[in-house]
């Protein structure tokens, strides 16, 4: 496990060295997560919550990220739409986060695990005619 707070990218002597802090990594994944088709929401903590309220809009709600000597470990705690194929939107969920992190970043990723922890039901009730 890494003691670091961020993650080395780069050692490149000419120009110096590049650092990624997780909290980048959580803005990615939760971006290329909120992009696919059938989910509904990312879930994050109170705090959050509470911020969000307010008008702050906080892209890595609902995203854990490890630092690893592997790469990097990613939990993402997502609400689908009622009805999807949750498999099916799972791992598509898992790749693009996987391609966001590559194209944006270049990092290994070791693991990323989705929780799903909601299913949104329509709130809109039909309307009877009568």
């Amino acid at each position: 496990m890494m003691s670091e707070q961020t993650l080395h990218v780069s050692e490149d002597l000419k120009f110096g060295k590049v650092e990624i802090a997780p909290e980048v990594i959580e803005v990615i994944a939760g971006i290329a997560t909120t992009e696919i088709k059938g989910v509904y929401a990312t879930r994050g903590n109170f705090a959050v919550g509470m911020a969000e309220k307010f008008g702050l809009k906080s892209p890595g709600k609902g995203i854990k990220v490890e630092l690893v000597d592997e790469g990097v470990r990613i939990d993402v705690f997502v609400v689908f739409d009622y009805g999807v194929t949750i498999p099916v939107v799972a791992q598509k969920v898992q790749s693009n986060i996987r391609q966001a992190l590559i194209n944006m970043t270049s990092l290994g990723v070791e693991e990323v695990n989705v929780h799903v922890v909601g299913v949104q039901m329509d709130k809109e009730e039909p309307i009877s005619e009568e």
